[in-house]
């Protein structure tokens, strides 16, 4: 059998801390632990957010118009192949459908490298955010030509593999669902002496959500929830956790709500199991790993009846699903949470308890496993 040496390409690994990047570098330090050779193609900047894992090589790249944060390759420049050349990798891991993407898998069929894929942002569904919804067709018809050259196609949900079937993206489809530490999310890490120091009362229902603050995670939503939420009961209050170019125009349209700005650690794991209803209307998620560290946490979700989400909550059960954009839905869900102690006791429960089944050790040994798969598989015919 030939022995994995992995090379990934990927459009986000340090220069934003995000739930690509996070699992990524969770990925890398999995397979170094494994004595699995592995390297790492992206952009980056000159500050990055994340003290990255492995090897990295940085590739030209430049801002998105807009969104200066992110960045988009624009490029695999000569140095950089040679590094690739010098690594020898029989795997090539393209985890963005990029230039840097397109230019690695071109790089793979010409020396007769198996290509592997994994599927971590829901790019088609972002374009309405944008008023570009009439590109929609056209990136479908990109991705699932992009796919077909791919012996594998990761993706972290059922959903999301239901999803891509419906677009015709049927083939190699695997499971690489999303880890979560238990012991740093955990029921055990709610403080009221820390709530209290931030402003709430003992009595206060603290509705929470935790995410980059950018438009496409349905903030609107969760804006309309909480107010129609407080014209009910003043004793809602909300807990946004995170930071991103919304947080500004957020803070104006919710002035009472605590913002804890961007925290790890120990503080992140106090403020989710602090808060009484982990509320997160985004449709765009491919999995949803601030749901399930909310899970782990101990608290009753409500989630958008979106792809990914729906993987994790089982509504009536670990919390709810609501119609996507229905703030009246998503309010009655979280009262009926919050007004009844026992359903928030079971669903906590339940919630904790699904969590303990996603250990990032279980998740990417089955990842490992494909990889292994796919190296022992013939290389898919190369389609234009």
């Amino acid at each position: 059998m030939i022995d994995p040496r992995v090379a990934i390409f990927t459009g986000n690994y340090n220069h934003i801390q995000d739930g690509v990047s996070l699992t990524l570098n969770r990925l890398v330090a999995y397979l170094e632990s494994k004595n699995i050779p592995v390297i790492v193609f992206g952009p980056t900047i000159d500050e990055p957010a994340i003290d990255h894992e492995g090897e990295f090589v940085p590739v030209p790249s430049m801002p998105v118009p807009g969104r200066p944060e992110y960045r988009v390759t624009v490029g695999f420049p000569e140095s950089a192949q040679n590094r690739l050349r010098e690594f020898e990798p029989t795997l090539i891991h393209l985890a963005t459908p990029d230039v840097l993407g397109f230019r690695a898998m071109r790089w793979a069929q010409a020396n007769n490298i198996q290509i592997v894929a994994s599927y971590h942002t829901h790019f088609t569904s972002y374009l309405k955010y944008y008023n570009l919804d009439m590109l929609k067709m056209l990136g479908w018809k990109y991705l699932e030509w992009f796919y077909s050259q791919c012996k594998h196609i990761y993706v972290p949900s059922p959903s999301m593999a239901n999803e891509l079937n419906e677009e015709g993206i049927d083939e190699g489809i695997r499971i690489w669902a999303r880890g979560v530490n238990t012991d740093e999310f955990n029921p055990k890490h709610r403080d009221m002496e820390w709530r209290r120091s931030v402003g709430f009362q003992d009595s206060d229902r603290v509705v929470s959500f935790v995410s980059r603050l950018v438009w496409e995670k349905n903030l609107q939503t969760f804006v309309d929830t909480v107010k129609r939420l407080q014209q009910e009961n003043e004793d809602i209050k909300a807990m946004i956790v995170g930071d991103g170019p919304a947080k500004k125009e957020l803070e104006h349209m919710l002035p009472e709500a605590h913002f804890t700005g961007f925290i790890t650690g120990e503080e992140l794991s106090k403020a989710y199991a602090s808060s009484d209803v982990f509320l997160f209307p985004s449709e765009t998620e491919t999995f949803g790993n601030v749901t399930l560290e909310a899970m782990s946490s101990g608290l009753p979700c409500v989630v958008a009846d979106a792809t990914g989400s729906r993987s994790l909550v089982e509504s009536g059960v670990n919390g709810y699903l609501a119609a996507p954009r229905d703030t009246q839905e998503f309010a009655q869900c979280v009262s009926k949470i919050i007004e009844e102690e026992s359903l928030w006791d079971e669903m906590s429960q339940a919630a904790r308890q699904k969590a303990l089944a996603y250990s990032w050790e279980n998740v990417n040994g089955k990842l490992l496993d494909d990889y292994r798969e796919a190296l022992s598989e013939p290389r898919p015919q190369l389609k234009f």
